[in-house]
């Protein structure tokens, strides 16, 4: 199948159906997928954990999402070795979200993207991330990670700020004033997290470096913890109640049961009001999910295929994500997409199907259930460490720094918008502008590479003299609303005493209808000085355009031919009169041709 035809092909569980149906799949293909499956499952244990709590709940939650959402979108989905789960690019669309309406509302908004997210692949929007420049991406993602680095910055040093304000500027504020009060163990168990995951590396062990780190952080937090000295830990920080009514500090070590996502708890801790009034507050995060979600998971898709060699079915990822957003979030799952870090992860151990990323939802279920009261212990601090490292992984700061020196200004500009925006306020606006702006200097580029040029006395061009009186002017670019007031501005300029002008067109790929208006307009402006218009060897676009608009050569005024050659040589045969007005001055106009 093409590449083409897989971007628009719409099949549930596509990936799976062409990795273990449509090709061999035995024994070795699935021992290498176990295999992939349990590293990548034993890697999104204490990350599924730590961006549930950067989004702004307990971290089980994040659990329940790497369990659910990574099997369902790896049996649905159109990308073979995707891992969906939570990922760090929603905490700053989460976090406001769980703030605002609680659990419950995280919930109900993550089941709405769901939506949209199968809407999007019903109507073929596969092909989205195409339509995002780079310097958008990388300034959305850039201005993420700044924000995921300052959320952790609380819990980094040990501050004991209760809430943070909403607006980023008066985070920063509030982070400043409460540095006096930073508690240093705290910041040493970080420290310790974040020098063990930079350092680990250069033992090429192939055991990922979060592992060691948060296992070490968290024995040096039971030694300090033992001389009174207080670390936060997610046993201390987290309580749970379990439906017989027993509770518990940490994480519940049950499977997640099915409940309503309304009946979850609301910001005060009650169930919140389902209603239309509920759902119209929530769709606009709802699509803010669904966009990114999209873009997240196309271009992993993407990276993977570059990995890989093969090819993703985009609308059929699409679905997949969403079908997975939608059945999550009822079995208290957050929103999921696919994590490029994992999905790299699970290429580099040697996945071969979907089924790698079902393992690792089966691997994170037996840790919920088996290592729940060891996972407790992992400390505040060190997970913390963790996203901070997650955030300048995701921030690709190495491209962002390349663009800045050597990008045009334009995109330099684009990404400084999306980078700023997304800091300042919130995703969805910085896509907004940054692609608006991206646009509107992406016109402007094509409309300067559109020019008018005096080619009257190019003698390769034009085999014979010209008659006295007349010239020949190439236009060459799209004739769009952009450019085509200024080029045929500039021909208006150089129309003083001539008798008519060849307009050579066969470089005007493009006539739209700001530039059939301002055709109209010169060949009206012609007209009334008496000068002929002969336009020549327009390309098939251009013709269709005049054709639809219904524009008819108007004999005294305007004439096509369909090569220079011969509307050079209708000169010579009498065609160069002068044109005749009729009774109202019109020349003869068609109505429609020229208004």
């Amino acid at each position: 199948m093409s590449h083409r035809a897989h971007l628009f092909s719409l099949r549930i569980g596509h990936a799976l159906r062409e990795s273990c149906l449509q090709e061999p799949y035995g024994r070795r293909r699935l021992l290498r997928d176990l295999l992939a499956g349990i590293t990548v499952g034993i890697i999104a244990i204490p990350l599924a954990m730590a961006l549930a709590i950067a989004s702004g709940v307990a971290p089980q939650y994040g659990l329940y999402t790497a369990i659910i959402a990574g099997f369902v979108i790896a049996l649905t989905g159109g990308s073979r070795l995707s891992i969906s789960g939570p990922t760090a690019a929603f905490v700053v669309i989460l976090y406001p979200i769980a703030q605002q309406y609680g659990l419950g509302g995280l919930l109900l908004a993550t089941a709405l993207s769901g939506l949209l997210l199968i809407g999007m692949a019903l109507l073929r929007l596969g092909r989205l991330i195409e339509y995002i420049p780079e310097p958008v991406t990388l300034g959305f993602t850039g201005g993420i990670a700044v924000v995921i680095a300052t959320l952790q910055l609380k819990d980094f040093f040990g501050l004991t700020l209760t809430d943070l304000p909403e607006h980023y500027l008066g985070k920063v504020s509030a982070l400043t004033g409460g540095l006096p009060d930073l508690h240093w163990p705290s910041l040493a168990v970080a420290l310790l997290t974040l020098a063990i995951m930079l350092l680990w590396p250069r033992l090429k062990t192939g055991v990922p470096a979060h592992l060691p780190a948060v296992i070490l952080a968290s024995l040096a937090t039971l030694l300090l913890n033992q001389q009174g000295l207080e670390i936060d830990t997610i046993s201390s920080r987290f309580s749970y109640l379990l439906p017989d009514g027993s509770s518990g500090q940490g994480i519940p070590p049950v499977l997640p049961d099915f409940v309503w996502p309304w009946l979850q708890p609301g910001p005060d801790g009650a169930p919140l009001e389902f209603g239309w009034a509920l759902l119209r507050d929530l769709l606009p995060a709802a699509f803010a999910i669904a966009m990114l979600g999209a873009i997240e998971s196309l271009l992993c898709a993407v990276v993977l295929d570059g990995m890989t060699g093969k090819r993703h079915s985009a609308n059929s990822e699409l679905l997949g994500q969403g079908i997975g957003n939608l059945v999550t979030p009822f079995f208290g799952g957050i929103t999921a997409t696919a994590a490029i870090a994992r999905s790299a992860a699970n290429f580099k151990a040697g996945a071969e199907s979907p089924v790698a990323a079902m393992v690792h939802a089966l691997v994170v279920l037996a840790g919920l259930v088996l290592l729940a009261p060891w996972l407790a212990w992992l400390p505040m601090p060190a997970m913390a460490a963790l996203l901070m490292v997650v955030a300048w992984n995701m921030s690709e700061a190495h491209k962002a720094v390349h663009l800045v020196k050597t990008a045009p200004l334009g995109d330099i500009l684009v990404f400084l918008t999306c980078f700023s925006l997304t800091i300042l306020f919130d995703m969805v606006l910085a896509i907004t502008a940054g692609i608006l702006v991206a646009a509107v200097l992406f016109v402007r580029e094509i409309a300067e590479m559109t020019r008018v040029s005096d080619i009257s006395g190019h003698r390769r061009l034009l085999e014979t003299p010209l008659p006295a009186g007349w010239s020949v002017f190439k236009v060459n670019g799209p004739l769009f609303f952009a450019a085509a007031d200024r080029v045929f501005g500039e021909l208006s300029t150089q129309l003083g005493g001539r008798d008519g002008v060849v307009l050579y067109m066969d470089g005007v790929s493009i006539l739209d209808a700001g530039g059939l208006a301002a055709l109209n307009k010169f060949v009206d402006q012609c007209r009334k000085q008496g000068i002929r218009v002969l336009i020549a060897d327009l390309q098939f676009q251009p013709l269709k355009t005049l054709a639809r608009a219904g524009v008819q050569p108007i004999p005294g005024v305007l004439a096509f031919y369909p090569t220079l050659r011969e509307a050079l040589e209708s000169l010579g045969e009498g065609e160069a009169a002068k044109p005749r007005p009729d009774e109202d001055g019109a020349a003869g106009l068609a109505p429609d041709a020229l208004s």
